[in-house]
């Protein structure tokens, strides 16, 4: 286990599984990491988008940021969400007493939903903004796919490991229902490069998806619409953007 691994115990199957909190990299530059507490982890039941980020402070800068809240996959299924420091720091209201802006304590009822969806049981809750992170290398690009996807709604999207099989180029990273291919070089994607992504995608009975730093050629755009494959490219902001109509798509409904 590296120095910076903890070990996290899964509370419905009971393993344990090293695991190594995410960097991402500060304005500053430097990279800041959530402070996870050591074998503590939840099973993940519901996500909102309001608990899906947890603040952190660059221990450098001293500024601070909202991060995507770690989470990891168990073997037996389960998704687990990693304890941070902050979890654990409550802060009362300022001025104390009631607070005037929470309408349950003025006699009022809280509106969780827009008024003008008739079922609010069944309409789908609205996803909050995707926050982009500056691109400055193939990592940053890398991050950047990872992070959309999760955005998107897809859980525990993890890296190819050694043993799986492995892109012409770029990297790839899966997650359940969904095979995405990464080119964070300075070149164009090539037609090989997203016809190999999509018969793996088609092998695992998953979504395909492709990005790129720079962009696709226009072979790769053609197959792409005609295998349904849907194409981002990378801006350097941290900004996939939607290049066809199957992207188009995924980005609207997302997973």
């Amino acid at each position: 286990m590296a120095t910076d691994d903890v070990l996290v115990r899964c509370p419905v199957c009971r393993r344990e599984q090293a695991y190594a909190p995410p960097a991402f990299p500060c304005v500053c530059g430097e990279p800041v990491a959530p402070p996870v507490r050591h074998g503590a982890a939840v099973p993940l039941t519901h996500r909102t988008g309001a608990d899906a980020w947890v603040t952190v402070r660059c221990a450098a800068c001293g500024r601070t940021a909202d991060w995507p809240r770690p989470e990891l996959g168990c073997a037996c299924g389960t998704v687990l969400r990693i304890v941070v420091a902050s979890d654990e720091v409550s802060e009362p209201p300022a001025h104390g007493g009631s607070d005037p802006a929470r309408p349950e304590e003025a006699g009022g009822h809280p509106s969780l939903t827009p008024s003008h969806i008739p079922l609010p049981r069944t309409a789908p809750t609205p996803r909050p903004a995707f926050r982009p992170l500056a691109v400055r290398s193939a990592r940053d690009a890398v991050t950047t796919a990872a992070l959309y996807l999760r955005w998107l709604g897809y859980e525990d999207v993890r890296e190819a490991g050694p043993d799986e099989e492995r892109p012409p180029s770029g990297t790839r990273l899966a997650a359940l229902g969904v095979l995405a291919q990464v080119e964070p070089a300075v070149r164009e994607t090539s037609l090989r490069d997203v016809e190999c992504a999509w018969l793996t995608a088609m092998a695992h009975s998953a979504t395909c998806v492709c990005f790129a730093l720079c962009d696709f050629t226009p072979a790769a755009r053609d197959r792409a619409d005609e295998l349904d494959v849907a194409l981002f490219r990378i801006d350097l902001s941290g900004t996939p953007e939607p290049l066809n109509g199957a992207a188009d798509e995924l980005a609207a409904t997302g997973a």
